[in-house]
């Protein structure tokens, strides 16, 4: 007679649980905390082996297995765990937030309530730069005197829009309407329920250092506080093959190849072949992709024939 199915036990993870409802602090107001989750590192290796309860594995085995799965791209597994996520985040930096979306949302509804009254503040030294290179980046940081003008007039401005705000809900003005001028610095909060194969994708694009700082110091409040409480075997993978990892191009290991092999001239000659040396009356002319390669290498310690 064939044996029923025990038991099984919703996975709870006491390092998880020790935070559980408590906001973690991000930006000058902002938070985020963790509401509830659902599975945990044995989640993904059970949904896997397609197996009931923990099974007969040892954890050594498991992080293989999680570690592989990761490796692999084999995604469908971490789906099987669920976060919900309670932020409080300004609304310049939740559009970007917003993009993600493979993740269940409820916000803060500014036609039913009255907007919450914060909005990120900048200190003086925290006014960043265009960068030069960049056109969607910052670079270096506005020198103090400036910086503390600029404060100045920002909260001169949060200050305008909201008595603005608040007089027109006074004269009986809608609320969808009386909004429309607050500033995208005013904070909203929403509910981010999200699976872990997703939050992953989202903590390795915003936790990159060429994100912007805001959303990245979010992230790295899930990633660092939140997440590797949660699925440690997961996080560790994580950090280990892509946050910390270098992907190399069909393009870069040809040049690589060559270059470690003692033919720089072939290296130069995929290059150009690649169109990566195209010049100017200046010398080579700015390429991004180039650039890219060049900063993968000299990760590596190998410099390039090209460069001059």
């Amino acid at each position: 007679m064939e044996e029923k199915p025990s038991r099984v036990e919703r996975p709870r993870v006491e390092s998880l649980d020790e935070i559980l409802g408590q906001p973690l602090d991000v930006l000058d107001d902002g938070f985020v905390r963790v509401v509830d989750y659902m599975g945990a590192d044995d989640s993904i290796v059970q949904a896997a082996r397609v197996s009931y309860g923990k099974g007969t594995k040892q954890v050594h085995e498991d992080r293989g297995l999680i570690r592989y799965l990761l490796r692999h791209r084999h995604t469908t597994p971490f789906e099987m765990c669920d976060i919900k996520l309670h932020v409080r985040v300004p609304m310049d930096c939740w559009r970007q937030w917003i993009r993600h979306r493979t993740a269940s949302v409820n916000e803060y509804s500014t036609r039913y309530s009255i907007a919450i009254d914060a909005a990120q503040e900048t200190a003086p030294g925290d006014w960043r730069m265009q960068a030069a290179g960049n056109r969607q980046g910052s670079g270096g940081s506005l020198e103090a005197a400036t910086g503390a003008r600029l404060t100045e007039r920002e909260a001169e401005l949060h200050a305008l829009a909201r008595d603005v705000y608040q007089e027109r809900l006074e004269h009986g003005v809608a609320r969808e309407q009386a909004r429309k001028d607050l500033p995208l610095a005013t904070y909203t909060e929403a509910y981010w329920k999200v699976n872990l194969h997703n939050l992953l994708h989202f903590l390795r694009l915003r936790m990159d250092d060429h994100a912007q700082l805001e959303i990245r110091s979010y992230a790295r409040t899930i990633g660092h506080e939140i997440v590797s409480r949660w699925v440690p075997l997961t996080w560790q993978a994580f950090l280990d093959y892509h946050i910390g990892a270098t992907s190399l191009t069909r393009l870069e290991r040809g040049v690589l190849q060559a270059i470690t092999a003692g033919h720089p001239d072939e290296a130069l000659r995929l290059a150009e072949s690649f169109g990566l040396l195209a010049r100017g009356a200046d010398g080579l002319k700015r390429n991004r992709e180039r650039a890219e390669m060049e900063a993968k290498l000299a990760e590596f310690g190998v410099e390039v024939p090209w460069k001059e």
